[in-house]
């Protein structure tokens, strides 16, 4: 059974830091791509960053140069570290991972608040 469990939420003032853990189980994912997707109640769900299985990283616009996605596959977990963060970063933040055109796993989301 995969799982995946988030945690590094919390409440933080604009211009703080955290830092996203997601550690996996039932899966490799040193094999799969991982990586971070956020939803705004009403809205739909957005891609945040992800790593290949190769270890490239992609990031939305909106978090270029404020957010860094890492793993460590000897702990089959992977991390976001979030700079610079702002009011609009509120959201809660989803891990996943996939292999390309398989099905995704989700964990079950952890809350970032940002106030302002």
């Amino acid at each position: 059974q995969v799982q995946l469990v988030e945690s590094g939420g919390g409440l933080v003032q604009a211009g703080g830091s955290l830092r996203l853990s997601c550690a996996a189980s039932g899966i490799d994912l040193s094999l799969n791509h991982a990586g971070w997707y956020r939803q705004i109640p009403g809205k739909q769900r957005e891609p945040v960053a992800f790593t290949t299985s190769g270890g490239i990283a992609n990031y939305a616009d909106s978090v270029k140069g404020r957010f860094t996605i890492s793993r460590d596959n000897a702990k089959n977990s992977v991390f976001l570290q979030m700079n610079s963060l702002k009011p609009e970063d509120t959201a809660v933040y989803y891990c996943y991972t996939n292999r390309p055109g398989a099905r995704a796993y989700w964990g079950q989301g952890t809350q970032v608040t940002v106030s302002s």
